[in-house]
């Protein structure tokens, strides 16, 4: 074998096992590529408890109860709902009826546990992997609320 070869076999090799690599590691991670998680798939994958994830839907209207620095509220996707507990300061356009992301971890009662709370960015913004979600789950989304995720002017 020359010296060409062998360098040719020798890079062939190290691409082979680069393939493989990413190959495991895209399978390992294919379940936590998701961005966020709404109320019903969580139910229907059945995420355990303990395992980190991102929690987004609505606000529940009339859910959230505040005690103190601890915020308790509901996050549905109008077709099942998760009750969420968070202690911190929430985003000031925190509110009920309006998008959110919740990121912790599910408690072994269903009830999610967030360390951090992400609302819409303004009246005319919502998150586009929320806003299809909803839309996928039958949610009829006013005028400023595109799937696209892009503004929109209201005349």
């Amino acid at each position: 074998m020359t010296r060409k070869q062998k360098r040719g076999v020798l890079i062939g090799g190290g691409v082979a096992t680069l393939a493989v690599a990413l190959i495991l590691v895209l399978f390992a991670l294919k379940d936590s590529v998701v961005f966020f998680h709404t109320p019903s798939d969580i139910a229907e994958k059945g995420v355990p408890s303990g395992q980190r994830i991102r929690l987004g839907g609505l606000v529940e209207n009339g859910s959230v109860v505040r005690e103190g620095t601890t915020i308790k509220f509901k996050v549905t996707d109008t077709l099942k709902e998760i009750p969420v507990t968070f202690t911190g300061v929430l985003p000031d356009l925190f509110r009920e009826g309006q998008g959110v992301v919740a990121e912790g971890v599910l408690d072994g009662h269903g009830d999610f546990k967030a360390d951090s709370v992400l609302a819409k960015h303004d009246e005319n913004y919502m998150p586009r992997d929320v806003a299809k979600a909803l839309e996928e789950r039958g949610v009829k989304l006013g005028s400023g609320a595109h799937p696209s995720g892009a503004k929109t002017e209201t005349p």
